[in-house]
Formats: structure tokens, sequence, C-alpha cells
């Protein structure tokens, strides 16, 4: 049994919400009514529970050798509801009122009924809590991503449209992004999309190994204050080297590539990477990335993320090359535009347009007849 690529994008293709745009009100931020009554697990905020929440003296388990314990399977599917940046009516604070909490958590329940009981295995994840964060950025304090310096605007200008969430033309490889090809999402592997946002945590006492779900990509992180390597290396997810803190892993990526960075929106060779992963729970983690390229962004930020297990959540094997009908699906699609082109040029018709059609269940954009989709990563 696989995963396959079913479709995908780059992740650049974000890149608006990234950049903090402003996203229309939607029942994933706390506004309009609840669809279904939450379940018990969903009616509290999820942060709330965590066991180092209840009780401060809470240590995380331990490894054979002492060292705090990560390993298992995660997912970010509880974050599916969250916005990316805060919305303006809540830019103070970094946690829903109760009513807001209470909207929340009705449109999470009933979109899972939706994934698991009436859509296909395209949208079949969706988390069993409901967490009360206002965004994924925390900092800068008002949840808003820092504003692009004039080469990261006209890096993100170069790469509009670019891959399967694009308008084309689609004629090449050079048209498609890393995620589209299956080589890579880079280390925002993590950021929860449609479907594959697990990942396999390991641990020796010398390294911490981190697996992901989606392009299968696998980091190796040593512990043992090895240099990084030369600065004329260059790799899509860096060169990690990591460290305890306390109880917090704590990973330092440099070294990476221009083609992708860790989250949304363009990045540099010059991007440096720090991640903090901190066990609050048995089935909680919590993950904070700060992102920092002064060649594209004006200032650094950081993201929170609650990573946690999922009730019989396995990973399989992402077979992507074998299930990636997304790019060869464009390239005859752009042929087939290209003939009906030709054929109005010939009959004196008005050229067809070439706006992307039916991207509602990445988009959340309303569809006649059929309940609003609320994804990934906008609330929605």
């Amino acid at each position: 049994m696989y995963r396959a690529r079913i479709l995908a994008g780059s992740l650049l293709g974000f890149s608006l919400v990234a950049a903090g745009a402003t996203p229309a009100r939607g029942q994933g931020r706390g506004f309009g009514p609840p669809t279904m009554a939450p379940s018990k697990l969903r009616s509290v905020p999820a942060e709330t529970t965590a066991a180092k929440v209840k009780d401060s003296n809470w240590k995380a388990p331990r490894t054979a050798w002492g060292a705090p314990d990560l390993t298992g399977i995660w997912t970010s599917d509880d974050m599916r509801g969250i916005p990316a940046t805060r919305p303006a009516a809540q830019k103070d604070r970094e946690s829903l009122t109760p009513e807001e909490f209470q909207r929340r958590a009705g449109g999470d329940e009933a979109s899972r009924d939706r994934a698991v009981n009436q859509e296909t295995v395209l949208r079949n994840e969706f988390g069993v809590r409901t967490f009360g964060y206002t965004s994924f950025v925390v900092d800068p304090p008002d949840g808003q991503m820092p504003a692009l310096t004039p080469a990261g605007q006209a890096k993100q200008r170069a790469s509009a449209g670019v891959g399967t969430f694009g308008g084309g033309p689609f004629n090449d490889f050079s048209n498609f992004g890393l995620y589209d090809r299956c080589i890579t999402r880079g280390i925002a592997g993590i950021y929860p999309v449609l479907y594959g946002n697990g990942l396999r945590i390991m641990q020796t006492p010398n390294e911490v190994i981190v697996s992901y779900e989606m392009i299968h990509d696998t980091r190796v992180i040593p512990l043992d204050n090895r240099p990084h390597v030369g600065a004329n290396i260059k790799q899509y997810m860096g060169d990690a080297r990591g460290h305890w803190e306390g109880d917090t892993l704590v990973v330092e990526t440099t070294n990476f590539t221009d083609r992708i960075g860790a989250y949304l929106g363009p990045n540099s060779d010059k991007l440096k990477v720090t991640e903090r992963f901190t066990r609050i729970d048995p089935q909680m983690i919590d993950y904070r990335i700060r992102v920092e390229d002064p060649v594209m962004y004006a200032g650094p930020f950081t993201i929170r993320y609650t990573i946690t297990q999922q009730p019989n959540y396995q990973l399989y094997e992402y077979s992507c090359h074998e299930g990636n009908g997304a790019v060869g699906n464009a390239l005859s699609g752009e042929r087939a535009y290209e003939r009906a082109v030709a054929e109005a040029i010939a009959k004196g018709l008005p050229i067809p347009t070439r706006a992307p059609a039916g991207m509602e269940v990445y988009t959340g954009a309303p569809v006649e007849g059929r309940e609003a989709v609320r994804e990934f990563g906008t609330g929605k």
C-alpha cells in the first residue's frame, strides 16, 4: 500500500498568505457559526490539556541513554484549521476567545466528519483536536510576516505562477517546482497540507533522524558538535546540527540553496533556520522554527506548530514519482490549450482563458451547491 502524489504544487503558490495578505473570514479562525457539536476531545483548546501546561514539573520520558524521548510517529493534522498569519481582529493575542474557539471547534468537527465519512483518499486526514492558536506566526508579536525586501519582492514576482498551482505555460521541467517534481518540500515538509502530514522521529545517542511522510525526505541531525560543512556546499534541506538545551532539542541549519526554504515564500542561500522540539505531553511536541534570511525579509520570524499523535496513524510508502499525474497532466493540458487557441484563431473566436479551474479543494473557494471547504494554513 502506498500514498501517491495525486496533485501537488509549489509552496510558493501560497506566498500571499505568507506575506501577510489579509484572508477572508472563515470558521477556522473563530468567525461564523459552528457547524457540528465538537467531540469531547475537541471541546477545549488542546494546548491547555498538555501535561506540561497542567503540571509545570512534568518531565518528558527518557531514552535508554537519558535524553528526552521524541521518538514516534507525529503529524501536523491538528494544525489544519489555523491560519498562517493572524487576522486583524486578533492581532494582539496568540489565543482565541472562548466564543471564537467554540466556532473553530465546531467547524473542525464538521471538516473531520466530511474528511472521514464523505470524501475521497485525497482529503481523508483531519486531526482529532482543536487548538486555540490565532496563527502559526508567533513572532513578530502581531502574528504577521515581516515585509519582503526588494530582492524578496523580485523573487516572489519571478516565481508567481510557477508550478501546478500556477497558470502556466507548462513547456518543460523549469515550469514546475521541486514539490511538483517529487524532489523535496524542504524543511517545510512539516507544514500541514491536504494529506501526508506525518513524520517519524528516531534517536540514537549521537543523532536525531526526522523522516517526513510526503516526498519522503529524511534528515539525519548530528549531535556531536561537529562543525557545519564548508560554505560552498549547498543543499535543499541545508546542513543541520543539533544539541540539547534542557528538554529541548535545538537544531541549527545553514548551507541552503536558494531553491526552497523553510516556510512559504522566497528564500536565499543566506537562509538560517533554528528549530526547537520540546515534548510537552505524551502525545504532543511543541515545534518552533525561527527563520532568518536578511536577503529576502526585513526581519526574522518564528512559526509555532504543535505536532501530535493521531489514533491509528501509520506512515505508508510515499510513491511520489509513481503516482505523480500533476506534471504529465499539466504538460498535456498545455498542449490541449494550444490546440484550442489555434482552433479559436482559425474560426475567428475569442482566445480561451488560462484561468485554473477546480482548485477549490486547495483554496477553500466556495462552490455553488456544496459546503465550503476549510483548508490547511488558511483557517477555511
